[in-house]
């Protein structure tokens, strides 16, 4: 069973195993969402390479425009794989790709980043960081629930975390949907499901797990607390988690 990670580290490690678990089983559109307020994704995309590097020159690099592309280039140094803005000619998608790796798509690029999926076809695509459902730029009619149920719904989350008050979901593929209970010094698995926990079902879930007059802070009154429990985590975990939830 996948655990919490301890810092930022280990969150980019695990969300490496993860994908490459999830390519092996076959699945071709990925994301995987670290959602921490102003990360910054070139360092974090720097550090997750590793996870598609070893198809070289079959490999292309997807930043939203051409300036956030070059400083990557300029930063990372030579590579064997095309880093490029989505738009730029030089960037366009050749027969002989295998892997696609878009760096934080926002929901300003949805529609492009849909047609060149398209275009990808059985071809892996992943999606680093991505900001896709922005409400203010999707909307929330006709329009919007369109684009989820034909292409947005097509991802497979295989990495996922974030941090609510007192609680965190996190998702680590192959490991189902967990929301993690903060209690005292630690952290209780209070909840695995199949899909991701949002909305009622999600307050269902921590409801249950507090009881009447608990505070995520507290431990439960009056009841058994969950087997699942670490304790003692590092205080890089609690400065993460604590980073996710402002």
């Amino acid at each position: 069973m996948a655990e919490l990670p301890k810092d930022l580290e280990e969150a980019i490690a695990q969300s490496i195993e993860a994908t490459s678990s999830a390519l092996a089983d076959g699945y071709r559109r990925l994301q995987v969402e670290i959602v921490i307020p102003e990360l910054k994704a070139q360092g974090v995309a720097e550090q997750f390479l590793p996870a598609v590097e070893k198809y070289g020159e079959k490999l292309r690099v997807y930043f939203p425009d051409a300036g956030a592309a070059a400083l990557a280039r300029r930063d990372w140094g030579e590579k064997p794989y095309t880093i490029r803005g989505m738009s730029e000619i030089k960037g366009q998608m050749q027969p002989d790709d295998e892997v696609y790796l878009f760096v934080e798509p926002s929901s300003v690029e949805v529609n492009e980043v849909e047609k060149m999926c398209q275009e990808a076809g059985d071809r892996a695509v992943i999606l680093l960081l991505p900001r896709l459902e922005n409400i203010a730029t999707i909307g929330i009619g006709v329009a919007a629930r369109d684009l989820r149920e034909r292409f947005l719904k097509t991802i497979e989350s295989c990495y996922y975390i974030q941090a609510r008050e007192g609680a965190t979901i996190f998702r680590c593929y192959p490991s189902p949907w967990q929301v993690w209970l903060e209690v005292g010094e630690g952290y209780e698995l209070i909840s695995e499901t199949p899909e991701k926990p949002v909305g009622d079902a999600l307050d269902d879930i921590l409801n249950k797990a507090l009881g009447a007059g608990e505070t995520p802070e507290g431990s439960p009154q009056g009841q058994p607390q969950p087997q699942a429990k670490r304790q003692g985590l590092l205080s890089g975990l609690k400065s993460f988690l604590k980073a996710l939830s402002q």
